[in-house]
């Protein structure tokens, strides 16, 4: 099982950035697919997740409107696209992937990409 991340980098207060998240190993289409993100010294958040047929989708608040998290079945992704970056999104974002219940629920993480929004 594997959950690659890419996109991340340095980018300016404004500007925007795509995550992807490449999936293999297992039943990508079964699995509901989130982003996280930590900041230094912060727990990780919840920043974005969607439901395995890509209906429905939900938010932290501090970055709806401006972040968009998609997932393409047939390729095995997921994505996040943020615009209107500000300087504390920076954080280091993992993709995750989640199936079934709290009591027997299977759950994989990849290794993290880092995004960086300064001036």
């Amino acid at each position: 099982v594997q959950l690659v991340e890419s996109g991340g980098g340095l980018v300016q207060p404004g500007e925007s950035l795509r995550l992807s998240c490449a999936a293999s190993g297992f039943t990508f289409s079964r699995y509901a697919m989130s982003w996280y993100r930590q900041a230094p010294g912060k727990e990780r958040e919840l920043v974005a997740a969607i439901i395995s047929t890509g209906g429905s989708t939900n938010y932290a608040d501090s970055v709806k409107g401006r972040f968009t998290i998609s997932r393409d079945n047939a390729k095995n992704t997921v994505y996040l696209q943020m615009n209107s970056l500000k300087p504390e999104d920076t954080a280091v974002y993992y993709c995750n992937a989640r199936m079934g219940p709290s009591w027997a629920r299977i759950e994989y993480w990849g290794q993290g990409t880092q995004v960086t929004v300064s001036s």
